[in-house]
């Protein structure tokens, strides 16, 4: 996603909201969890999956707060003043990176917090992960062909009202076992650069971590193989999956709104241009993420006969409620993986008990 910068309005008030918040805390001569001990290192995160990530490397020697609440998107996201005033107080913030999270810069600015700032995307290959968002430079090119089609009395105009830049890395680089493995180690790397007392401890829960990602990436890939290749076909909200499609040699067909974004908005010319990539692949199914509303993926469903799967969404843009299947990021990796293959009528395996819970 390359996301234009948002108004720092928002930020503003929030900031204003903030020294009122800050003030009426300094008066009050109350002590507060913050003031007592050693309440350990103070983490903040943006997205719900590094939340996750950051629990497990973390652990007890981290107070840790989300930014993000679950089934909620970081592309459309303003910090509220309790956030602002969870980051100003915080030792490390942990991002994604990859201009997923446009509102940091300002919320930075507008909580002043001046701690270390650990960037996830810097664990994995983003040479690699903007070749693989090229991938879908070709579906995105056949979609707009079917779109001219479908609408020759698009003017210049229209075009160019339409056109969605989408950047050269896609930012859902979590979505993918092996990235989140680098992630991980990144987290762990940089609680261990600013916690050195602890640093053992970080290293050795990110190791214990990654072994049960790396089950995860083994049982998924099994699962996928057994579906013939022409039959690994997927459309989904919006193009948030492309490398956990890539890992498992999934074709994407197309998505409904035609961005990395979650709240862009399709023409009728990619609509129609979607509804014929579905029926040329033989899609069985449209998913839907959790962060998105069915309508409009019931609506295109129904024009091409397809079923649409949103009673269980995916879990993509944010991990799920704490009561949910999608609670923690092996959780919902697993659902979307066994969502996938029931919808597609393919046989799954049991999951394996180091990835249960």
């Amino acid at each position: 996603m390359t996301q234009k910068p948002r108004s720092v309005k928002p930020a503003v008030l929030a900031a204003a909201a903030l020294a009122s918040l800050l003030a009426l805390t300094a008066c009050s001569g109350g002590a507060n969890a913050d003031d007592g001990g050693d309440a350990g290192l103070k983490v903040v995160a943006t997205t719900t999956q590094l939340t996750d990530f950051a629990s497990e490397v973390g652990g007890d020697d981290i107070e840790l707060t989300g930014l993000l609440a679950p089934n909620a998107s970081a592309h459309h996201f303003d910090p509220s003043p309790a956030d602002l005033l969870a980051l100003g107080k915080a030792d490390v913030l942990i991002v994604n990176g990859a201009d997923l999270e446009s509102f940091v810069d300002d919320a930075v600015d507008a909580s002043g917090f001046d701690g270390t700032i650990i960037t996830a995307a810097d664990g994995i290959d983003l040479d690699e992960a903007k070749h693989i968002t090229a991938e879908g430079a070709a579906t995105d090119e056949h979609e707009h062909e079917h779109a001219d089609e479908a609408d020759h009395e698009h003017d210049h105009a229209d075009e160019a009202e339409h056109d969605h830049d989408h950047g050269d890395v896609n930012p859902h680089i979590w979505t993918s076992p092996k990235n989140a493995v680098g992630m991980v180690t990144e987290i762990a790397d940089g609680l261990a650069a600013a916690d050195a007392d602890h640093a053992g401890d970080y290293e050795q829960r990110a190791a214990s971590y990654t072994e049960r990602l790396q089950e995860l990436d083994t049982w998924i890939a099994a699962q996928f193989e057994r579906v013939p290749a022409d039959e690994r076909v997927l459309v989904s909200g919006h193009d948030s999956l492309r490398y956990y499609l890539h890992d498992y040699g999934i074709e994407f067909a197309g998505s409904i709104l035609p961005s990395f974004e979650d709240n862009a908005e399709p023409s009728a010319a990619e609509i129609d241009a979607l509804v014929a990539s579905i029926e040329e692949h033989g899609v069985r199914a449209v998913f839907v993420e959790s962060s998105m509303s069915p309508k409009l993926a019931q609506t295109i469903a129904d024009e091409a006969g397809v079923e649409v799967v949103d009673s269980e969404n995916l879990y993509a843009d944010s991990l799920g409620a704490p009561d949910s299947d999608g609670a923690t990021y092996i959780g919902a990796t697993v659902h979307n993986t066994e969502l996938i293959l029931d919808a597609w009528g393919a046989q799954v395996d049991a999951v394996p008990d180091s990835l249960q819970g």
